[in-house]
């Protein structure tokens, strides 16, 4: 066991979605004494509905490649004054990871994280979700905003239509393609024989872009015998796990998993 003594948080935000989604998640963790940041993305600044009326002709954010993602987040940690507690969600997960294989974190926390290189997200959940990212045969050079339909499947399935539209409204933001096809480069290649501080994987059941199957095989891949990696499911929960009602029981569940390091 070691016990963790960093009182600063970093939440990372992953794709297709505004970082201002984390205010509850902050507020939890403030109020236990930490410090909490949630920075944008690149030329992701502003609310939901600010950053969609930018599309389709956002060059800037167009532009974003994984490795800007991971340079701001890596930037930020380094003028605080300890190591961080990272949490990320989704590509945000994916960043968490490679911020973790830098040595940048105290300990992590990945939620329903996409998979470093090298871990192939064969589920059709996943292809049927995500591949509209990639932008294949489209240009490089305007970006995504997902669809209200695509959005429903991959974030909130199993929940209201009236809470399904709140939340796009709320949330949804235009993508970089660059970004997303990052993912699937040796941009998102990790060590995962290196040893590494504290990681613990969630996963959801009802998940369909990023599946429980997936995450366990991302899990899994981590073979340093002397570094905590653990694995923890809640059989209920969707991708949009970072808003759900019973956001505080994921919340709540992290606090006491880093209380008992």
């Amino acid at each position: 066991m070691q016990t963790i003594q960093s009182k600063t948080i970093v939440f990372v935000t992953g794709a297709f979605v505004t970082n201002l989604g984390w205010r509850n998640w902050q507020n939890y963790f403030e109020s236990k004494g930490y410090t909490t940041y949630a920075p944008a993305w690149p030329h992701k600044e502003g609310t939901a509905a600010e950053v969609r009326n930018r599309k389709p002709n956002d060059t800037a954010l167009a532009r974003v490649t994984i490795k800007d993602v991971v340079t701001t987040y890596e930037n930020l940690i380094k003028t605080l004054p300890e190591k961080p507690i990272i949490i990320g969600h989704s590509f945000g997960g994916l960043v968490t990871q490679i911020l973790l294989n830098r040595g940048l974190a105290a300990a992590a926390v990945v939620v329903h994280s996409v998979p470093p290189f090298g871990v192939i997200p064969y589920e059709f959940s996943f292809l049927k979700a995500g591949w509209r990212s990639l932008g294949l045969f489209t240009s490089l050079n305007k970006t995504y905003l997902m669809s209200f339909k695509t959005w429903q499947y991959a974030f909130v399935n199993g929940m209201s239509l009236e809470a399904q539209q709140a939340a796009y409204h709320e949330n949804t933001i235009p993508e970089s393609k660059r970004a997303a096809r990052g993912g699937l480069t040796l941009a998102a290649k990790v060590d995962f024989k290196k040893p590494h501080a504290p990681l613990l994987f969630l996963a959801g059941g009802q998940d369909n872009i990023i599946p429980a199957s997936l995450n366990k095989r991302n899990f899994k891949r981590y073979s340093d015998k002397n570094s905590i990696t653990q694995f923890k499911q809640f059989d209920n929960h969707n991708h949009f796990v970072v808003g759900l009602p019973d956001w505080q029981d994921t919340t709540t569940y992290i606090y006491n998993w880093i209380q008992g390091l």
